[in-house]
């Protein structure tokens, strides 16, 4: 387009986007990259976009596919949530399909007629469906608006969720060369985002990285003792009665935690790949359904899980990645409220990662790629500054340095101390047992040594008889672990064999020589299970089921109505079979329960109430405020902006796995 011309024709569809913003999901503006980004693919340019979970992903390619002509075909290896993300469109007024494995020939003929009938605003599909000539065929035959490769790292080796399918995607440029497309995903490093580009085929598509901080959620990692109870001290104090997930590396692990939790008061069921598919199903739909279900899971669980009221995220296993924990967490607070991404992390889980990359699959490279996200992982769990100041340099973005306040790291700064005679008693015992005894143990007998210990193993192979016998009592056995632990993750101490023995770095000889000082953080007395500044006690929590964390955000007066609204929307997404989300966020209940609305159009101007949600729900929202004794005084200011949620997109003691147990697959 050229001329003056041109210029109108972007205004009016710049104007249609926010139109479209406004009549289908309720909000008044866009935020953060949004406007940019769907002002470039509305006027027809490729692009690649990284946001953070909750940052609006979907509505970067929802809104051109309802502006453009034709259907919007949307690529997401989410086959098992595609029927909920069509349902959460559909309830909006928007006409999406969906075709993949689950659906029988009468029903996806269906979808087909549809999509050449240009009677779809959306189409979502799985990667592998594209290899079919068939599916070519169809999308041939239809005007396709744009393509969005969603969950876009699933193209990099280099990602942590790799899809072989993926790598076919480039022939959508090439075979639809006029079409724009836009790959997007929650987290990428600088590896990762150049691997999408290229592998995809986008050379010349603009590239759009919001922040990727998540300044609602709270960062905490806390010492293992014994992680499962500490998590549960945890839940009750700060989470009973909400709604969250639980990741641990094995299908045992998932499979103990979750009768665990249950037979201490709070509903929890597992998730892995070892469970029949009807039984995960089951528990998705229940946790996407129901309000305060904990899901205990590994990590093949929770990608584009699109509940905007998880609370908490808690890992009882150390994450392989920085953007595999980063993801993980991202699954809390997804409507902007707040939350926190609790982790219990170890000695055990160290030596167990660097034995799993050891062992596991895979040449050199992979192996060295896959040390290089551990290291970066160790590093966000041993630092003293700032947790999410560390995130971000992760991924290229310049934190604020004077901390977030919003960290455990940042509210409790931890105490440091020099750990270099440690480290030198430490790798001394490694190196007499290896040169005067030839043997290599673990971490377990290492301690006993150095705190003068007699134990059976110690007697059996005289190891009493060592000069290093009993020169460690100045520390106790959890800061021993410690300070092994330490000097694993610092890459003096390395992990060798099936057993995970201790042996000595091209390092070590530095800290043995006196050429370096070790710097390490202080054990806590006591494992912290409560937030920064709160009491330890645990109470019970039992029956307490009404998701406290949301509601408290709301002044006292407030939260009845609050509650009486989450009741009305939970029977309305009973009747109906779909997430209490898709009726309406937490976000918006709160901000209604705030302005207290008296009439439809009132209601219409609460952010995230669209024309269909208003002209659906409206009257049963306006008799439950009439149900109560009325308006307490005068409203407060509301609590979230507009766009805040957007859409459906923002909507041993150390108890590793057994030796014999191969870690859960990324992917089901």
């Amino acid at each position: 387009m050229g001329g003056t011309g041109g210029i109108a024709e972007m205004a009016v569809t710049q104007s249609e986007a926010l139109a479209a913003l406004h009549r289908v999901f309720g909000y008044e503006a866009f935020r953060g990259e949004q406007e940019a980004v769907v002002e470039h693919v509305v006027a027809g340019g490729d692009a690649v976009v990284l946001m953070p979970t909750g940052a609006g992903k979907s509505l970067c390619y929802q809104i051109p596919s309802l502006v453009r002509p034709g259907t919007g075909v949307v690529v997401s290896p989410l086959i098992a949530l595609m029927q909920d993300q069509v349902d959460a469109l559909r309830a909006l007024g928007v006409r999406a399909g969906f075709m993949n494995s689950t659906q029988d020939f009468d029903e996806r003929r269906m979808v087909e007629a549809e999509f050449m009938a240009g009677e779809l605003d959306l189409l979502y599909l799985a990667p592998e469906r594209l290899r079919l000539q068939s599916t070519l065929d169809l999308l041939s035959r239809g005007k396709i608006s744009l393509f969005a490769i969603d969950e876009a790292h699933c193209v990099s080796q280099w990602g942590h969720d790799f899809r072989p399918d993926y790598l076919a995607l480039s022939l959508l440029g090439e075979r639809w060369p006029d079409v724009p497309r836009i790959a997007l995903t929650a987290t990428a490093t600088h590896a990762t985002h150049q691997e999408i580009t290229e592998r995809l085929g986008m050379p010349s598509a603009r590239h759009f990285v919001a922040s990727f901080d998540r300044p609602n959620i709270q960062y905490r990692i806390v010492p293992k003792a014994d992680p499962r109870k500490q998590m549960l001290g945890f839940l009750r104090e700060e989470h009973a009665g909400d709604a969250g997930i639980v990741y641990c590396l094995s299908r045992n692990s998932v499979e103990k935690t979750a009768d665990f939790l249950s037979r201490n008061g709070i509903e929890a069921v597992p998730y892995h790949a070892g469970l029949d598919a009807g039984t995960r199903a089951a528990h998705q739909s229940r946790f996407l359904r129901e309000d305060g279900l904990v899901v205990v899971a590994t990590i093949a669980f929770g990608m584009g899980i699109d509940k905007p009221d998880v609370r908490f995220v808690a890992h009882l296993d150390l994450p392989k990645s920085v953007e595999g924990y980063y993801q993980e967490t991202g699954r809390a607070g997804r409507d902007g409220l707040p939350s926190t991404a609790w982790m219990a992390y170890g000695l055990n889980d160290v030596i167990q990662q660097r034995k799993l990359i050891q062992s596991g699959e895979g040449d050199e490279a992979f192996r060295r790629r896959a040390q290089a996200h551990l290291d970066s992982m160790l590093a966000l769990c041993e630092t003293v500054q700032c947790r999410r100041g560390q995130l971000l340099a992760y991924f290229g973005q310049d934190p604020d340095t004077s901390g977030c306040g919003n960290c455990d790291t940042c509210l409790t700064p931890p105490e440091t101390w020099d750990g270099t005679i440690a480290a030198q008693k430490v790798l001394s015992t490694v190196v007499r047992l290896q040169r005067e005894r030839g043997q290599k143990f673990g971490a377990v007998q290492i301690v006993d040594i150095l705190l003068g210990k007699r134990t059976a193993k110690v007697i059996q192979f005289d190891h009493d008889q060592l000069s290093v016998f009993g020169i460690g009592d100045d520390l106790t056995e959890a800061e021993w672990r410690g300070v092994i632990r330490q000097l694993l993750a610092q890459g003096l101490l390395a992990v060798e064999g099936e057993y995970g023995t201790l042996v000595l770095t091209e390092a070590s000889g530095t800290v043995l020589r006196r050429e370096r000082e070790v710097p390490l953080r202080k054990e806590p007395k006591k494992p912290v299970t409560s937030r920064p500044g709160t009491s330890s006690s645990s109470g019970s929590g039992r029956g307490e089921r009404k998701g406290r964390t949301a509601a408290a955000e709301l002044p006292e007066a407030l939260q009845p109505a609050f509650e009486a609204l989450r009741a009305w929307r939970a029977e309305q997404a009973r009747e109906q079979g779909v997430p209490a989300y898709v009726i309406f966020h937490d976000a918006t209940l709160r901000e209604i329960a705030t302005v207290w609305p008296t009439s439809v159009a009132e209601l219409g101007g609460i952010s995230g109430v669209g024309e269909k949600k208003l002209a659906t729900y409206g009257e049963g929202v306006l008799e439950v405020l009439a149900s109560m004794d009325g308006a307490p005084g005068p409203a407060p200011a509301p609590g979230p902006t507009a766009g805040q949620s957007s859409g459906p997109e923002a909507a041993g003691p150390d108890d590793w796995p057994e030796l014999d147990e191969e870690p859960e697959p990324d992917w089901i």
